[in-house]
């Protein structure tokens, strides 16, 4: 037994530590029978006085002890109850049977759901953008934040209301012609955090913006929601630092987004042989300095695609890629997609699954460039129009050549200036 032991033994059995206490004998039995011996006689009354006392002093000290450990039990318990107690609400047990998940239940049909719900153009998903809590600064018309160019943007309900009300009435002139609509945000929107935007980057919503031009477009267009599936892979390299446009792989998010609206197979990037150009120096760093260089990315398909491309001169030329292989480092980079921006291009492709006579043409500024070589996949031939350049009219043109689709693809910054919707109106001259 350890010395704190000892000490407490005494301080609690201080009623008898003679000689015939019994604890004190089993500890020194070498000692018991020399002092029971030794021991001198006492008075017998006096003895039993004695015994008396100390059983009824024994018993109080017991019951006391005992009713001080009910206390202390009491109270722990009280406090655990406190703390961690959860009450417990009496509800009635439901005799109702839930039905079993099929394929006709929400649970099975989630991710169709979601699908549906990502084309739809009246939901926007918010872009998760991460941020350092660090601030940039403004470069003429945009702003460096992280050694990366951001293009501002502002609009109204106006302007929205005119580039609507513009597509609209080309889609009453393309008569018997499907049409199909798509305005793409630029890196603002997907790269830039908000907490910039309401400070000192001010750009208002580009999601706003598009859903209110998706929502005045006639029965007569269709709406192709790029937006979402943008959002989904914002953290990937979808759009330049040192540029205004898109890069291949945000373009390839938009057909995506194309091709599921119309029930068409998708380009998967898996089957095509990437390449890459590192060096690119975009139109940003026309204005701000210590922007970082871009990489361009692009795939070449697992079938043949010729590519005539007609100059302003009214020259055609043949190519047997929708990429210009010859392509370099530096601030012409972005001309890897085909061969950049020209009146007309026109590709044909050998995909199989690419049906037969099956035509559209895309009416586009740059940002279109890098999206129209993927639509290869799905059809034959693929009319490239630059409509600040073609100088024919679109209609005898899709007459003329057997063309029933039109998509019109325009940047958000493009959509919402008013020199660019007079170049598309001149398409109908």
């Amino acid at each position: 037994m350890s010395k704190r032991n000892d000490y407490d033994y005494f301080d609690l059995d201080n009623f008898d530590d003679g000689y015939d206490s019994r604890d004190y004998r089993r500890r020194q039995p070498q000692r018991r029978q020399g002092s029971y011996n030794n021991r001198p006689a006492y008075n017998t009354n006096r003895r039993r006085r004695n015994n008396k006392k100390r059983t009824r002093n024994r018993i109080i000290i017991v019951s006391c002890g005992i009713l001080i450990i009910i206390l202390l039990v009491v109270m722990i318990s009280s406090v655990f109850k406190s703390c961690f107690g959860t009450k417990q609400t009496s509800t009635p047990v439901s005799t109702e049977t839930k039905p079993v998940a099929t394929a006709d239940t929400p649970k099975a049909n989630d991710k169709k759901n979601e699908a549906q719900d990502d084309l739809s153009p009246t939901y926007f998903k918010t872009p998760q953008i991460k941020d350092d809590n660090s601030n940039g600064y403004s470069a003429y018309s945009i702003y460096v934040w992280n050694n990366q160019g951001f293009e501002l943007f502002g609009s109204d309900e106006a302007r929205a209301t005119t580039y609507a009300e513009t597509i609209n009435g080309f889609a009453d002139k393309l008569n018997g012609i499907t049409v199909y609509d798509m305005v793409i945000p630029n890196h603002t929107e997907m790269g830039l955090p908000q907490r910039l935007k309401n400070s000192e980057a001010p750009s208002t919503s580009q999601a706003e913006n598009i859903k209110s031009i998706y929502s005045k477009l006639s029965d007569k267009v269709t709406p192709v929601n790029a937006y979402n599936y943008l959002a989904d892979h914002n953290d990937e390299y979808i759009y330049f630092g040192s540029d205004h446009h898109w890069s291949g792989l945000g373009a390839y998010y938009a057909y995506t987004a194309f091709a599921k609206t119309n029930n068409l197979p998708v380009l998967s990037l898996d089957d095509c042989t990437e390449q890459q150009i590192e060096g690119f120096t975009g139109t940003f760093t026309n204005t701000a300095n210590g922007l970082d260089t871009d990489t361009v990315h692009y795939w070449e398909f697992p079938y043949e695609v010729t590519m005539d491309v007609t100059d302003e001169s009214g020259n055609v030329n043949t190519y047997t890629s929708p990429y210009y292989q010859y392509a370099e480092a530096g601030s012409l980079t972005y001309g890897v997609f085909i061969m950049g921006d020209h009146p007309l291009t026109v590709l044909k492709s050998a995909s199989e699954n690419a049906e037969t006579g099956k035509k559209i043409a895309v009416i586009k500024e740059s940002y279109g460039n890098a999206f129209v070589p993927y639509l290869t996949y799905n059809y034959e031939e693929v009319h490239v129009i630059d409509f600040r350049t073609f100088g024919d009219n679109l209609v005898s043109y899709c007459q003329q050549n057997g063309i029933d689709e039109v998509l019109f693809l325009n940047g958000v910054m493009s959509a919402n200036t008013q020199i660019q919707l007079d170049s598309m109106s001149s398409l109908f001259d």
